[in-house]
């Protein structure tokens, strides 16, 4: 008996009708859309979640940490033109452009992350250039500041992610990274600006978060 091959569903649409735009815990001037348990994301990424994690649809530390930064000193990124290293769900770019930047570019590998981040981007009346793909490998772009957050927690991940960085403070462009101290970040080699309690995907109270440069 043949099988039947039931299609994937178009990711903006599911997201619109399967997530719930909701305020950011914490950061109640930023909506996002929020899984919940009958979002049925499993339908939507495929049955295999650990092969292509739903990255996009959490609030991670790191991120967190970034945005109550750019809450603290807006004048980091105000004028500025950001690159949104490995945006997810947009909310660090979101934030970046609350803050005043003069425009974002949001990179993500994940094409339904993509989707995503161009739906919370229009929910928060945002303007974002989104870039599907990997940067890392290559030259930085043309940008004044790169925000970073959460890339830090596998080594071979950490490494290449570390050094696009570099290229990018040789080329004069100011890096911040946002990471709650996950093993694969190169502590010794950054500067630490700031620590903030900030909620984690997957932690039941608040942790403590970095926000570093590099040294």
């Amino acid at each position: 008996m043949a099988s039947i091959r039931v299609p994937a569903p178009e990711p903006r649409a599911f997201i619109r009708d399967n997530l719930v735009l909701a305020p950011v815990p914490g950061f109640p001037g930023i909506m996002l859309y929020t899984p919940h348990p009958g979002s049925r994301l499993r339908r939507l990424v495929g049955e295999d979640m650990a092969a292509h994690p739903p990255y996009w649809a959490y609030v991670w530390g790191g991120g967190a940490a970034l945005v109550r930064h750019l809450e603290t000193v807006p004048g980091l990124v105000a004028g500025q033109r950001v690159l949104d290293l490995g945006s997810g769900s947009g909310l660090v770019a979101i934030a970046a452009a609350r803050a005043g930047a003069a425009s974002i570019l949001a990179s993500e590998l994940d094409p339904i992350g993509c989707a995503a981040l161009a739906l919370n981007a229009e929910a928060n009346g945002v303007d974002l250039t989104i870039i599907e793909g990997n940067l890392l490998d290559g030259a930085p772009p043309d940008v004044d500041v790169v925000l970073v957050g959460d890339l830090f927690y596998e080594e071979g991940l950490a490494a290449r992610t570390y050094g696009f960085l570099e290229r990018c403070r040789q080329a004069n462009i100011v890096v911040v990274i946002g990471d709650p101290f996950r093993r694969s970040l190169p502590v010794s080699r950054l500067v630490l600006a700031a620590e903030y309690e900030v909620p984690d995907f997957g932690e039941a109270e608040p942790r403590r978060a970095g926000v570093f440069t590099l040294a």
